[in-house]
């Protein structure tokens, strides 16, 4: 009996292994769907997806410091702005720091840096009750490494639509 039931699971398994996926040739239109013979996906004006691929969601930090850059600066202008064209979101602002330094200093510096970018975004009009802080210190790194170019990525601050 055993050797019957695993015959039949055999042949199953090679049947399966032998089907063919369905090519898609076409449009079928809506957010994350592939356009006509490109393979690329389209994504629909005023989703998380089009924040993210055409705004940014994050902002840079020199070491040990919380002011933001020029470069900042001008991703969250754009930011502000497409957050004032699609209110219908909140949305979360994570302070991260690199692995130097203590636990509780790391907290307390991406709390900051958190803070640096809910402030810069109410004084471009985004409504400050729409955005929470949250500092998650050295705890979640993008990039693992002990050096600049690790360090570097880790020192952030991420917009994380709700």
């Amino acid at each position: 009996m055993k050797l019957r039931f695993l015959s039949i699971f055999a042949a199953a398994a090679l049947l399966a292994a032998c089907e063919s996926a369905p090519s898609d040739t076409g449009t079928k239109g809506g957010a994350g769907q592939t356009t006509p013979m490109t393979g690329a996906k389209t994504i629909a004006p005023g989703s998380k997806e089009d924040f993210v691929a055409n705004v940014g969601d994050r902002v840079f930090f020199d070491f040990d410091k919380t002011s933001l850059r020029a470069d900042a600066k001008a991703t969250l202008a754009k930011q502000a702005a497409w957050l004032k064209q699609y209110a219908n979101y909140s949305m979360t602002i994570e302070g991260h720091a690199d692995e130097r330094g203590t636990r509780e200093y790391n907290l307390a510096l991406g709390e900051k840096r958190a803070n640096a970018v809910k402030e810069f975004l109410a004084a471009n009009g985004v409504a400050a009750a729409r955005v929470k802080v949250v500092s998650y210190g050295k705890e979640r790194p993008v990039a693992l490494g002990s050096n600049e170019a690790a360090w570097s990525q880790n020192r952030r601050g991420v917009t994380v639509l709700n």
